[in-house]
């Protein structure tokens, strides 16, 4: 066996996993700053180097076979490896580093951003870049470290650490809510209901947790993200379900109301990222903010 074969050169490597991600040499080309030429060379080259055929031509476009996907699978996290070691690498040199952190996007300007100046007042070496993601992270491909996400429960093959409980709040414009002295679940019922598209059954549970009929439900426009529906409730669209945490502000400046306690949904607010990230200068850093700061937060959540 030539183990020089078993190594391939690292542009082929990167040609293959960018090709294989987006089973495109085109956009391969494009994030790679090749040509489509270029990427097409580099991953036939590497098949003659391995002897298998990792991609089938079908007319203009590219399909993975069956091995070409277990190979961009195992060749993926050898990547991500090798990046994640980089950084370490260069956080060690540069005594903080950075963190590339991704998060849902109103959780990152309505509960993130505005405490982060708490963060770099004890860690101003580091660096955090913020992504924000309403899928899932393949931390694999992405160059994400670590995440924020909102999830029922631990995430599987990742490191989590719950940082706060998901309780939601029923929110109605203050015109809306002006209409009533009081507002029972059967009111809520009535009115036209506004939801997040990643979190589609809070209603109904709702509905389930008040006694309610699922039967009464008037379901509106739903949004992709939390901070657009909050818009929708303020201009009288409709009335919105949603933590409680993302809407502090407008419920003491008085911009929103909620006429109902809150209620506590099974999901909750996670740090989550791959074990290989556990040691990251920056990451650790940050973990031990985001910690104190949710324990210290944890009565106002």
């Amino acid at each position: 066996m030539n183990y020089r074969n078993l190594t391939p050169s690292m542009s082929l490597l990167l040609a293959f996993e960018a090709a294989a991600r987006h089973e495109s040499y085109t956009r391969a080309a494009e994030e790679l700053s090749l040509t489509q030429s270029a990427v097409s060379r580099q991953v036939q080259t590497l098949e003659q180097q391995l002897g298998v055929i990792l991609f089938r031509r079908e007319g203009r476009t590219v399909k993975l076979t069956e091995v070409g996907r277990l190979y961009q699978r195992e060749i993926s996290e050898a990547l991500g490896r090798i990046r994640s070691a980089t950084l370490h690498a260069i956080a060690h040199q540069g005594g903080g580093g950075s963190l590339r952190l991704a998060t849902l996007p109103t959780f990152g300007s309505k509960w993130l951003l505005p405490r982060l100046h708490e963060f770099y007042r004890r860690h101003p070496e580091v660096l955090v870049h913020i992504n924000s993601r309403i899928e899932p992270v393949d931390f694999a491909t992405s160059g994400i470290d670590a995440a924020i996400v909102v999830a029922s429960g631990d995430q599987p093959g990742l490191v989590c650490h719950r940082l706060h409980a998901e309780e939601l709040v029923v929110i109605l414009s203050p015109a809306l809510a002006a209409t009533r002295s009081e507002w029972t679940p059967q009111d809520i019922s009535r009115q036209t209901l506004l939801s997040v598209t990643n979190n589609p059954n809070a209603w109904g549970d709702w509905f389930t947790h008040h006694g309610v009929a699922h039967q009464a439900m008037r379901l509106g426009p739903s949004f992709e993200l939390t901070s657009h529906l909050i818009q929708a409730v303020r201009a009288d669209i409709g009335i919105g379900l949603v933590p409680r945490i993302l809407i502090t502000d407008e419920l003491a400046e008085g911009k929103l109301v909620s006429p109902v306690l809150p209620y506590a949904s099974a999901r909750g607010y996670y740090l989550v990222y791959p074990a290989r990230n556990r040691a990251l200068p920056a990451l650790e850093a940050f973990r031990g903010w985001l910690l104190d700061e949710s324990d210290l937060r944890s009565g106002n959540v």
